[in-house]
């Protein structure tokens, strides 16, 4: 999947809150309906058969209860995507990233591997810590080998960690600093590694003799070992597909510094210039590069301008999920799954407890149908409609998103308060309620932005009756 991420270290949090973001997005000219499910033990297959390889392999015993957002429909295998397990351990699966051809002529790609498809229904179940989910896909990922090149989250309470994966087989992954921010804009984008460091750097069993073998690094004696030199890309479309993007989040959360969006060298990670809280995480999953030239809704620039760079908030988004981890709360409360469907700029995002058996209606039922009854497709309807008028829509559209954000975080408060003064809670009953709150805003959004729409037609006509 074309995506974007965003990986935020406990003390570079708002709240304290380990944080993991990402937004799926299909290709172009495809949408993906997506749903929001609880997988319970005894629903994890103990035998998988992926849909798009020819990959199958036994699954162990006593896997853990997860939440996920897997296709809603089935024409190509389950797609979990991001979820928090009963460990509160979390997850965001894929971010496709790039590669070369010297890494793929040492370790070709592997057809019968595993891929997006697979990962977080092969991984999550089984994983009690961060670290523990890095080394049981490497060892997936050593095993069977993988049929694409993809980075991929994990977080406990304590830390996050980030892999990605080196041509079939090969992998390795970096733990994030505490203090800052990471952004991944379909590019493999570790630049910095330490070979003898496991506390904070984890790779394939044989790395270093893989790396000599066949010449990949490309740092002069002196200097640290870069992964993007070995390992990544330096291509044309990148500098117009994927670069733009980290350059755009971090002129929005370091605007003190001055970079180029099509730079190489932008920092995988760096410290924000003030902790970062969810809803700064949801306007950089929506940017468009507003005000600059390159924003398709802006004033500024030309046509050429406004459509060199793809945006971060793009119109085929399928889902985007806010992982957050809160370290100093109950464990029944300590993981919150942030949700959105369709194309961020004009999508709420909703928090929901993930310790609980299932999911309300409205996120969970998407069907083939378009439906209001569905938060995916009103999402999907209200993007379709408002797109053409953006500036007759965007400040209602700054209204809702303002507005369900503030529902979101006042049931969190409430709830927090309800246990820290002994009285029960039922979380499923919060995710309903939360979940009913959403979609009479979301009704009331639909039906404003259809009023506005409506008039703004090409064959209205002033004169009337």
């Amino acid at each position: 999947m074309t995506c974007t991420t965003i990986l935020v270290g406990k003390k570079a949090s708002y709240d304290g809150s380990v944080m993991i973001a990402r937004t799926e997005d299909s290709q172009s000219g495809i949408f993906c309906p997506k749903k929001f499910v609880v997988v319970k033990a005894e629903e994890q297959p103990r035998h998988y058969q992926s849909t798009l390889s020819t990959f199958a392999i036994d699954l162990p015993e006593k896997p853990l209860r997860y939440t996920s957002v897997p296709n809603a429909l089935n024409d190509e295998g389950i797609w979990g995507e991001a979820g928090i397990n009963a460990a509160n351990v979390a997850m965001s699966a894929t971010e496709t990233i790039t590669t070369n051809a010297r890494v793929l002529g040492a370790d070709p790609l592997v057809n019968s591997g595993i891929g997006e498809e697979d990962i977080l229904t092969l991984v999550l179940p089984y994983i009690k810590t961060a670290r523990e989910g890095v080394e049981r896909l490497g060892s997936l990922l050593e095993n069977y080998g993988t049929y694409e090149s993809n980075g991929v989250a994990f977080a406990d309470t304590e830390e996050i960690w980030w892999l990605e994966t080196i041509g079939g087989h090969h992998w390795i992954a970096r733990r994030v600093p505490d203090d800052s921010y990471v952004t991944i804009p379909n590019q493999l984008g570790l630049d910095h590694f330490e070979f003898d460091n496991p506390d904070d750097y984890l790779a394939s069993s044989d790395i270093k003799n893989f790396i000599q073998k066949y010449n990949l690094d490309l740092t002069y004696s002196n200097e640290h070992f870069n992964p993007r030199y070995a390992f990544g890309s330096q291509r044309d479309k990148d500098r117009h597909y994927n670069t733009p993007r980290a350059w755009a989040i971090q002129k929005f959360l370091n605007p003190e510094r001055e970079q180029n969006p099509k730079s190489f060298f932008l920092p995988w990670c760096q410290k924000p210039y003030r902790k970062i809280t969810i809803e700064d995480i949801k306007y950089v999953l929506s940017l468009h590069y507003q005000d600059t030239e390159f924003d398709p809704y802006g004033p500024q620039g030309d046509q050429v301008s406004r459509h060199q760079f793809r945006p971060i908030g793009i119109n085929r988004t399928s889902h985007t999920a806010l992982l957050q981890l809160r370290p100093d709360k109950p464990s029944q409360t300590t993981g919150i799954q942030w949700l959105s469907y369709g194309s961020m700029p004009f999508a709420a995002f909703v928090p929901f407890w993930t310790q609980v058996e299932t999911t309300p209606a409205y996120f969970q039922n998407t069907t083939e149908k378009v439906s209001t009854d569905s938060f995916y497709w009103t999402n999907r309807l209200i993007a379709g409609l408002a797109d053409s008028h953006f500036h007759q829509h965007d400040a209602r559209l700054d209204d809702y998103i303002q507005s369900t954000l503030a529902l979101g975080h006042a049931m969190i408060h409430s709830v927090d308060e309800n246990l820290e003064n002994g009285k029960a809670v039922d979380l499923e009953r919060e995710n309903q309620q939360i979940s009913d709150q959403v979609q009479t805003e979301t009704d009331r959004l639909l039906s404003d932005v259809l009023y506005t729409a409506s008039n703004l037609m090409a064959n209205s006509f002033s004169l009337s009756d």
